[in-house]
């Protein structure tokens, strides 16, 4: 299969519009999302908060093209989603879309470096030696892409996931709760990397997390409450931060 051709030089990664997810019907009838408008910047940091249930999840699963939307459109670099075909859409993800999840999700047979580039290998595309040297040695996995993933900590194999991710320069990475399995000391640096990739790959990556500490690495953050956009904020101070999730005022 050939790759999906982007025909966009948009300075925004992805967005949504009208973006609204129910789930069940009649009285059991659950809206995650009520008509959610969101621009998510290309080349930035953004987390994306909110109390359980707010939507983050799901919003996050929509724009990646993991759930499909009740009503609203999504575009990711420049192609709306719905526009896709199951078959096309699978195509789009595994070209344009990187994966982080909290439980790694790496192959126990394979090392770090095959893990990597696991990827490209099942899209039949050549790894390109340069962009793989950099990503490595941004990720500190230089002296780890021999070693399986039972040889390497939490923290490492959370940073190959993150190479797995970025290697192939998706136009966006989502992480899921990226830190929630990792004590104190290894969160803070899988949060410097996933920041890293975006200042020295120029990767754009989108977060979900419930963590305070975690979305002050972020250059963006995204407040959903009750299923809509709360807040949007710009490199906010922790201040601001907690007055979007309290619901109060926020002075821009």
């Amino acid at each position: 299969m050939t790759q999906t051709t982007l025909t966009t030089t948009t300075t925004t990664a992805a967005s949504a519009r009208g973006l609204s997810r129910s789930y069940g019907r009649g009285d059991a009838e659950v809206h995650a999302l009520r008509g959610v408008d969101v621009d998510l910047p290309r080349g930035r940091f953004t987390a994306v908060m909110g109390a359980s249930g707010s939507g983050k999840s799901t919003l996050m699963h929509c724009l990646a093209g993991l759930d499909t939307p009740t009503a609203g459109e999504v575009t990711v670099g420049g192609v709306e989603l719905s526009t896709l075909d199951d078959t096309a859409l699978t195509v789009f993800r595994r070209d344009h879309i990187g994966f982080v999840f909290q439980s790694f999700n790496l192959l126990p047979m394979l090392d770090a470096r095959q893990n990597i580039v696991l990827p490209l290998d099942l899209a039949g595309r050549a790894v390109d030696p340069e962009r793989f040297r950099l990503v490595v040695d941004t990720m500190g996995l230089r002296e780890r892409l021999s070693h399986r993933p039972h040889e390497l900590s939490g923290g490492q194999q959370q940073r190959v996931a993150i190479a797995r991710a970025v290697v192939a320069q998706p136009d966006i990475v989502f992480a899921d709760e990226p830190t929630g399995n990792l004590d104190s000391e290894s969160s803070a640096e899988v949060l410097d990397f996933l920041r890293r990739s975006v200042r020295e790959l120029g990767q754009t990556v989108v977060m979900v997390t419930h963590d305070l500490d975690a979305a002050a690495y972020a250059d963006d953050v995204v407040v959903l409450a009750d299923g809509l956009v709360r807040e949007h904020l710009v490199e906010p101070g922790a201040d601001r931060l907690l007055a979007a999730l309290r619901g109060e005022a926020v002075g821009r």
